[in-house]
């Protein structure tokens, strides 16, 4: 993940903050009725709405919030309808750009979508363009400063994590979709912190950025980040940390 693993940590540690402005409230009621609208109102029996349920109190929304989120998605109550789409593009320099969406009007977002890649230096894509180059994984990441490598090393071997890789600042430990909550429970029963940990798509290969592109390129993810209808976005760059810094600081 190189870079991107240290973008995602920067996103995760802003989001505490936009959370207390109420920013991602929107996003994670989305995410609430749609997990709930697919696979029901029993968190129990639904691992994306537990998921969902869990990141929801971890930005402080309010239980009944979270309540009626849940059965806007059952039907219980009355709602706005979403719908998940998925969108794929290239960012400057030809970086792969999958993004994850729910909206109620595929219209307008398809068209915000389009002007914002062009206002940055990319465009967006036919479905199927990018897709191909990334696999879905659950992945952890751990700062450095939190855990002793051997004791996570001990943790990832016996939780049934696929493998863990280290970078800059961070131990990022990858699962399949499918152990993804027996490892993240391992680590909680383990008292380890951990600053990002969800399922997602890695890329299977890099687009090195520098400069005037590196910039462009995490301004696109900021843009698109902070888009109400966006729920994930991935891409394949490799910026350096001294340079996501730089534009994180700037």
């Amino acid at each position: 993940m190189s870079g991107h693993s240290k973008w995602h940590s920067i996103k995760h540690k802003k989001a505490a903050v936009d959370a207390k402005r109420g920013k991602i409230f929107t996003r994670l009621i989305r995410e609430l009725q749609i997990a709930a609208r697919e696979g029901g109102g029993d968190p129990e029996k639904n691992s994306r709405l537990r998921k969902a349920i869990a990141d929801a109190k971890q930005a402080n929304m309010p239980k009944d919030n979270i309540e009626k989120a849940i059965k806007r998605g059952t039907g219980e109550i009355e709602g706005v309808n979403y719908e998940e789409i998925k969108y794929e593009g290239y960012g400057p320099g030809g970086v792969a750009v999958y993004l994850e969406t729910v909206t109620d009007n595929k219209n307008r977002t398809v068209a915000e979508l389009r002007h914002i890649f062009s206002k940055h230096g990319g465009n967006l894509g036919e479905s199927g363009c990018v897709a191909w180059m990334f696999h879905r994984k659950g992945f952890i990441i751990v700062p450095k400063d939190k855990i002793d490598e051997e004791k996570l090393m001990e943790l990832v071997i016996n939780s049934g994590a696929e493998d863990m890789q280290e970078e800059e600042s961070n131990f990022v430990v990858y699962t399949t979709p499918e152990d993804f909550d027996t490892v993240v429970n391992a680590f909680k029963e383990n008292g380890v912190e951990y600053d990002d940990a969800k399922v997602g798509l890695i890329p299977q290969t890099f687009v090195k950025l520098e400069g005037k592109q590196a910039n462009q390129m995490l301004k696109l993810m900021e843009v698109l980040e902070d888009h109400d209808d966006i729920q994930n976005v991935w891409a394949n760059f490799d910026i350096s940390d001294e340079e996501i810094d730089k534009f994180a600081n700037g």
